[in-house]
């Protein structure tokens, strides 16, 4: 049994008789005769479990990962619990990565920007017991003021901290969580959003130095494929030339139901791009992109240079932006749900970082507005707005006159001489003309 004795200066000390027989204290200092009574009841709990030899409740568990460092101290010191070795922010963040060896190392790379943010406010050697709420607030101010962070960055390597200092509460390392109240949740920025032409897209094709880049460049802006992942992905025999279809190897959302890969039309616009590479690709090559294949290879920097050659100013997100472009512009023609299956993302999410409000719209609205004949103007909305080629290029002014996001009917051509008859017409349907391989 232990005791708690009580100085007249208002110090209580618990006392209690170990298992080789000494008395021993544990001094406590100016506390409420509650708090000494809890303690004394763990103290009962702790010494008895040591003399026993056996482990202690599940409860006086969680109680002993909770305690405070000069508590936790001084138990250690009597004997009644191991002593506790402070762990460190540098500790805990080595570890963290060399558990989560199962996630993909790009991953890894984008959780490391965070683990750098945080070593470079906190030190390799900070306990993680000493960082408070408040050490918290001041590390995403230090995100915003010194490292000039967007808003949406701050908030995604916030939630990554939180992800980091979850991992030390499931471990006992700290009770709490001191990064538990900063705003992580995923934050769109539409200042950044920027709809790519077909005007601009032709510029950058031309400038494009060879006909993996323009591969490249197509089938962000009109297969709407992740950069680079997507594209290093390709095979000639995900191409179904016949049935023009493309199979999407998507090492993101592989680890979702049904997300290892998806089917996408091998749209009009990209097509003539495939078939160059196919025509240049030599016999038994399996990557439809056979340059270029490190991961980690800056594609971004490349870009930004075709950009500029082609007399354009590179616009924010450069990929992200490719992707957001396509997909506004297939639902003006394509029920959302489909689109986001080609796409490979959920409504949601395209309502929240991909859709964009574009100048056609507003031209649209202007027009009904003014009285114009609004479906001669919408039509022009949905069609592409054409433009010439210089002709050393892939990709034709035949190719570039065709309609966009229409080159899934069938050809209007045998269409203008039949009037509509009076029951009106049939809905768009989806077709792409049977085609054998190039080979």
């Amino acid at each position: 049994m232990a005791s708690i004795t009580r100085q007249p200066n208002g110090r209580r000390t618990v006392q209690f008789v170990a298992g080789d027989g000494k008395r021993k204290s544990i001094r406590l200092g100016k506390v409420s005769q509650r708090v000494a009574e809890a303690v004394k009841i763990r103290v009962e709990q702790l010494n008895a479990a040591a003399i026993a030899g056996h482990a202690i409740d599940d409860e006086t568990a969680r109680w002993v990962a909770g305690l405070d460092s000069k508590l936790a101290d001084m138990l250690a010191a009597v004997g009644l619990i191991p002593k506790r070795g402070r762990a460190t922010l540098g500790a805990l963040l080595d570890r963290y990565f060399d558990v989560r060896a199962d996630v993909k190392p790009d991953t890894l790379i984008v959780w490391g920007h965070t683990r750098r943010n945080l070593l470079q406010f906190f030190g390799t050697d900070k306990p993680l017991r000493e960082i408070t709420q408040g050490d918290a607030v001041e590390w995403r101010l230090f995100l915003d003021n010194q490292q000039n962070l967007a808003e949406p960055t701050i908030r995604k390597r916030c939630g990554f901290a939180k992800q980091f200092f979850n991992f030390a509460v499931k471990h006992k390392l700290i009770p709490v969580n001191p990064l538990a109240d900063l705003k992580s949740a995923s934050q769109s920025n539409p200042s950044r959003y920027y709809f790519i032409t077909q005007e601009e897209a032709y510029k950058v094709l031309d400038a494009c130095p060879d006909a993996q880049w323009r591969l490249t460049f197509a089938l962000s802006r009109y297969g709407g494929l992740r950069c680079p992942s997507e594209h290093l992905k390709l095979r000639w025999g995900d191409v179904d030339w016949e049935r023009g279809r493309i199979t999407v190897t998507s090492p993101k959302t592989e680890h979702h139901p049904g997300g290892a890969s998806r089917v996408i039309p091998l749209f009009p616009e990209l097509r003539p791009y495939l078939e160059e590479a196919w025509e240049q690709a030599e016999p038994g090559t399996e990557y439809i992109l056979t340059r270029r294949r490190n991961a980690n290879a800056n594609l971004r920097t490349q870009l930004l240079r075709i950009i500029r050659r082609a007399g354009l100013t590179p616009w924010p997100k450069l990929f992200q932006n490719l992707r957001s472009t396509r997909q506004t512009e297939l639902e003006e023609t394509f029920p959302s749900h489909v689109v986001c299956a080609w796409i490979g993302n959920s409504e949601l999410i395209a309502r929240k970082h991909y859709l964009q409000v574009t100048d056609d719209h507003y031209q649209l609205a202007v027009g009904d507005v003014a009285g114009a004949d609004s479906k001669a103007l919408q039509k022009a909305v949905q069609q592409p707005h054409e433009t010439g080629s210089n002709g050393s290029q892939a990709g034709s002014d035949a190719h570039r006159k065709a309609p966009v996001l229409q080159g899934f009917a069938a050809s209007c051509d045998g269409m203008q001489n039949h009037p509509v008859e009076d029951r009106g017409l049939e809905p768009l349907t989806f077709w792409l003309p049977a085609r054998r391989s190039p080979n």
